[in-house]
């Protein structure tokens, strides 16, 4: 009985990899031209999956996903616009007392800097007097009489006209700020750009989601389709669950700069500090230090220790954020390491820009589902958690019974 000779393999062809490398060469090169499109597309996808939960109920009581979209698209243009109208009123009066008020901080900016241009001449007269004097004393000794009589006539001092001063420096300083008042416009034109696409495409997803999610299984082989599904249906469990936990501690968060602002600005202007501080809650970290620029141009506006006391309720919003929302919500829901949180916020903000901030927390749980289903059960198939915990100690050092 013949033996059936092995078909060839025949190997790859180097044009495949040459065409490849050309890829990959001409996608870094307009990677920041992609990233915007990217981002939307990330964004879209993300909150298409947080809210289709809300969709799939409501498609129910509604007769389709059209109305669903259409009723919650509505609230949410109504919320939009009534943040609008209640941040733009007294953010104005705030700008105007700071506006009206800000030639008076000038002056008490400029007067330590005035007492410390003319001590600094002061000081400088006092040692130049001190170096004559001792270069006349010291140069008869040497023989040197005309260097002496030379040295007797001091040089005079350089005035403040002749050096630049802490307060020309401080002007060029503030010039420089409002130069570039055109490039943060554009930055947030470019923003405003991103989110209206990711507000128009996440419309039309909602409307019909199905044609999106049957691209992905056009790419993806026919083999691992089973695998893609897994994984897809893993993201789907996860975003909403991610997104309700966010919407929480923005509420929280909310709700704590509303208590402590209302004393000092009253509740209108308190809302609306409110309504920011749990907006930048959705961004980890930075959030909350973001959020309280607003509240200290309105704590300018109004003068006095009132900075300081705003200061002093944004810290401790803050100190509660870290050690009992972030813990008793967003750890239990998502289970993410704040190491690998900053990080990726890191490589988002650097592929993506400022936005690219929203997309941080979640990027991390999609690689960890990702590793799980492709990495994992392949080459660590009976590895648990425990064996892992179990390698880390031995490496680190630990035994057993030291807890975590």
């Amino acid at each position: 009985m013949p033996n059936n000779p092995k078909p060839e393999v025949k190997p790859r062809s180097v044009y495949l990899y040459v065409v490849l490398g050309a890829a990959l060469f001409a996608f870094i090169q307009t990677f920041s031209l992609v990233s915007p499109i990217l981002l939307s597309f990330l964004l879209i996808l993300l909150i298409s999956l947080a809210v289709n939960p809300v969709i799939s109920r409501m498609r129910a009581f509604t007769g389709g996903r059209r109305r669903a979209t259409g009723l919650i698209v509505a609230a949410l243009t109504v919320v939009i616009a009534l943040t609008g109208w209640a941040f733009f009123g007294p953010m104005k009066d705030s700008v105007t007392k700071l506006s009206e008020q800000l030639p008076a901080y000038w002056e008490r900016l400029q007067k330590p800097l005035i007492k410390m241009e003319q001590q600094q001449v002061l000081s400088e007269e006092k040692l130049q007097a001190e170096v004559t004097t001792e270069i006349a004393l010291t140069a008869p000794e040497e023989g040197k009489p005309e260097a002496a009589r030379r040295t007797t006539k001091a040089a005079p001092p350089k005035t403040t006209k002749e050096s630049e001063s802490l307060r020309s420096r401080l002007s060029q300083m503030v010039q420089g700020v409002v130069g570039s008042f055109t490039a943060v416009a554009f930055n947030a034109a470019q923003i405003m750009v991103v989110l209206v696409t990711v507000f128009i495409g996440v419309i039309f997803t909602l409307m019909d989601p199905r044609p999106i999610f049957g691209l992905i299984f056009l790419i993806v082989p026919e083999r691992h389709h089973d695998q893609t599904l897994t994984i897809l249906q893993r993201i789907g469990r996860f975003v909403p669950t991610w997104a309700f936990a966010t919407l929480l501690a923005m509420l929280t968060v909310g709700l704590l700069v509303l208590l402590l602002m209302w004393p000092f600005f009253g509740f209108v202007d308190a809302l609306v500090l409110a309504l920011i501080a749990g907006a930048f809650e959705a961004v980890p970290y930075l959030g909350p230090i973001l959020s309280a620029a607003p509240a200290l141009v309105f704590a300018l506006g109004e003068g006095g220790m009132t900075p300081l006391w705003v200061l002093l309720a944004y810290l401790a919003v803050q100190l509660l954020e870290n050690n009992v929302i972030s813990p008793l919500i967003m750890a239990r829901s998502m289970k993410l390491h704040s190491l690998a949180v900053i990080f990726s916020m890191l490589l988002c903000v650097a592929a993506f820009g400022v936005l690219g901030v929203l997309v941080a927390a979640p990027l991390v749980a999609i690689v960890g589902i990702v590793h799980d289903e492709l990495y994992r059960k392949r080459f660590l198939p009976t590895v648990t958690d425990a064996d892992l915990d179990r390698l880390a100690r031995n490496a680190l050092g630990e035994k057993q019974s030291v807890s975590k």
